[in-house]
């Protein structure tokens, strides 16, 4: 029990209690996100990390956070999802996101902060747009979507917004469409797992985190999904991916004088 306790301890004095409200509300919000949303949840929570705990650390608790919900949902969507565009998705992510997570440990810390503000943005507008690939592609356009997507949740832990443009370009049921959508956002849950263990970046200070901050983002998704079921999508999913956008700007602004300060 001693260790226990000197183990939290030595976590979490690097960081004062304004900094864990701030990140048990990101945590809060982007579970919210994700039950309402139905995706991007990582993109709220990696940039309140990368700025309090540093990227590295950022994305190594975003990856230990998102396996419950992966181990929850992956069996079924392997059973009704196309094997054809999994297959093909999860192999060529896992094989891009150790170049990632090579990308996440050997660039500065302070050029990452920015990259991971930047994907942030980039994601937003994707997802605000809707924008989906067009349908059609055959296998080397799943193998190149697969390839990117796993390259940036190695390096920045946010590949989720592609993955689903690439499953819902497929033609299908709405139910064939989701388990595809479950498919390939699960596998980057646990792509960049492997090269992250390997790197050593799953810290002591790593798992204390993820346990305090998972019960604020398991709670929330559950909010976040019964919001949705209240009070419809429109208006307020743009309300949500317009706050992201804004922490977006405030996470680059705050990189950016870092950056040059340093």
């Amino acid at each position: 029990m001693d260790a226990i306790v000197q183990m939290f301890t030595d976590a979490l004095a690097p960081v004062s209690a304004l900094q864990l409200v701030v990140l048990a509300a990101a945590a809060a919000f982007a579970g919210f996100i994700r039950g309402f949303v139905g995706f991007g949840g990582a993109l709220a929570v990696i940039m309140a990390l990368s700025l309090v705990l540093g990227p590295r650390t950022a994305v190594a608790i975003s990856c230990l956070s998102g396996l419950p919900t992966m181990f929850q949902l992956m069996p079924n969507a392997l059973r009704t999802g196309e094997r054809g565009f999994i297959v093909p998705f999860v192999l060529a992510s896992f094989a891009a996101a150790p170049v990632g997570t090579w990308i996440l440990v050997t660039a500065a810390p302070e050029i990452m902060k920015i990259a991971i503000a930047v994907f942030v943005l980039i994601m937003v507008g994707l997802m605000y747009k809707g924008w989906r690939m067009s349908p059609g592609g055959g296998l080397r356009t799943l193998l190149t979507a697969g390839g990117i997507a796993g390259l940036v949740q190695g390096a920045a832990g946010i590949g989720g917004p592609p993955a689903v443009a690439v499953a819902l370009a497929r033609p299908g049921t709405a139910e064939l469409q989701r388990a595809n959508v479950i498919g390939a956002v699960s596998a980057l849950a646990i792509c960049n797992l492997p090269p992250i263990l390997f790197m050593g970046l799953f810290t002591q200070q790593v798992l204390v985190f993820t346990l305090l901050l998972m019960p604020f983002y398991a709670g929330f998704t559950t909010v976040g999904v019964r919001f949705f079921s209240g009070r419809g999508n429109a208006m307020f999913r743009s309300a949500a991916l317009a706050a992201l956008a804004l922490m977006g700007l405030v996470t680059l602004v705050l990189s950016v004088r870092d950056y040059l300060s340093a």
